[in-house]
């Protein structure tokens, strides 16, 4: 039997030179394998800028601690393509198995029968093709690129549909402004189907809304005007049009958690999952994990290379938005526990590396710049450099991850440093792989 890597390298042959964003390559390949898609389970819909992995996290957890089998579907991976699908089963999905991938990644690839077609559009296939055939009670659908043209929106009846925070990201493919980038987001919205409007700035927020009301949305949620979260003593308060939720401080880090719980929250509420038992809820926070989103390496290879009782974190942020909410988790470990702040970052060329790293002016005492590995749009590590520093940072190049942490390691520190590794969730799977902490 094939690896799945050996599919996966045939599959990529196969991608356009040029990105035309389209349903018809999908569609067609859809009808050949007898439309998988319209044999799922309820679906909830996730597009937005940042937030929706996180956001299906906490749905994930809560849902599976009320007892139901979950299919997760987010992109990209980590470590290994495996982590984008998540099969669902009774006491927790996995993710999907070797000889279950490649089994259903041949099957796809004798159907499309050498067509050209998009690597991601060919593996949502592979994704609705499994769903269809393993039996759990919900789908969590997270969006590729965009929403109007992504490969996911061939859902026609969504229980729900969600977009969280909306910013400038992918801007040569969805626009550059704010406004345009929510239009292409709102693509997911159907007629019969509730919109959650995660709390976001007002441009997108009108421009959702009129979409929302524009293809007959059943019901239309926006935070801040029907949902609220906020904490308060030490718990996170929810309260909606159907009630208060007094729950435990979610177990992922940063004050933009609270906002993409409680947009889980009110999605899970207007599919129909309001009626779950309080303490999935409360479970739910406690439990709900998302790789490399300010996640603390605690232990592992390049763990162990830090300063004694130096702190070593790792978030895949990677557009000005990302670096907003991210310097302000980083503030906020400040306020509480006071830390000299040293970033390692690697970003990718088509990323604003500028107005990113820019948010940890003042913020950050020194900024090591690192390539990230086997990706062609990397940017080089002076490159980086140049422009963090053009952006009022104290910045310099170094060859690796494991190289500026040893550089790290051999300045004295009054206060063992807060180390934070960011910029790219290429350059979080590429820790995560060296660390020997794969997501599991």
């Amino acid at each position: 039997m094939a690896s799945s890597d050996t599919v996966l390298a045939r599959l990529l042959a196969l991608h356009p030179k040029l990105i035309d964003l389209s349903l018809g390559r999908i569609l067609t390949l859809l009808e050949r394998l007898g439309d998988p898609q319209k044999r799922l389970p309820p679906v909830i819909h996730v597009a937005g800028t940042n937030g929706k992995g996180s956001t299906i996290a906490f749905m994930r957890a809560i849902l599976e601690a009320a007892g139901l089998s979950v299919h997760v579907y987010t992109s990209p991976h980590l470590v290994r393509f495996h982590e984008r699908i998540r099969l669902g089963r009774p006491g927790g999905g996995r993710f999907v198995d070797e000889a279950v991938l490649v089994e259903a990644l041949e099957r796809c690839e004798r159907a499309n029968a050498g067509d050209q077609i998009t690597f991601f559009e060919i593996t949502t296939v592979v994704a609705f093709l499994l769903f269809a055939e393993h039996k759990a009670d919900v789908v969590l659908l997270e969006v590729g690129l965009g929403g109007r043209f992504d490969a996911t929106n061939v859902i026609a009846h969504p229980a729900c549909t969600v977009v969280t925070p909306v910013s400038l990201d992918h801007s040569e493919y969805l626009g550059d402004t704010v406004t345009k980038i929510a239009g292409e987001k709102a693509g997911i919205f159907k007629r019969g189907a509730p919109a959650v409007i995660a709390p976001q700035e007002p441009e997108p927020t009108a421009v959702l809304e009129a979409a929302a009301e524009r293809v007959g949305a059943s019901k239309i949620l926006i935070g801040a005007q029907d949902f609220a979260v906020h904490e308060a003593g030490g718990r996170l308060v929810y309260e909606d049009g159907d009630g208060l939720l007094d729950l435990p401080l979610p177990r992922l880090s940063g004050r933009h958690q609270h906002v993409n719980a409680g947009t889980a929250i009110a999605a899970l509420r207007a599919a129909g999952y309001g009626g779950l038992p309080a303490r999935a809820f409360e479970q739910g926070m406690l439990d709900a994990d998302w790789p490399a989103r300010l996640q603390r390496l605690a232990r592992g290879k390049l763990a162990d290379l830090v300063p004694a009782r130096a702190e070593l974190w790792l978030d895949g942020g990677h557009n000005p938005d990302g670096g907003r909410v991210l310097a302000q988790a980083m503030a906020d470990l400040a306020d509480r526990n006071p830390a000299p702040l040293v970033m390692i970052a690697g970003l990718l060329s088509t990323k604003d590396a500028k107005a990113t790293l820019g948010h940890f002016k003042g913020l950050a005492q020194l900024l090591f710049t690192v390539p990230i590995q086997n990706q062609i749009a990397a940017r080089p590590a002076e490159e980086v450099a140049e422009l963090a520093r053009s952006a009022g940072l104290a910045a310099e190049a170094s060859g690796s991850v494991e190289q500026a942490l040893r550089e790290i390691a051999a300045r004295d520190w009054s206060t063992p440093p807060r180390i934070l590794i960011c910029g790219s969730l290429y350059l979080a799977g590429e820790v995560l792989s060296a660390n020997g902490t794969p997501p599991a």
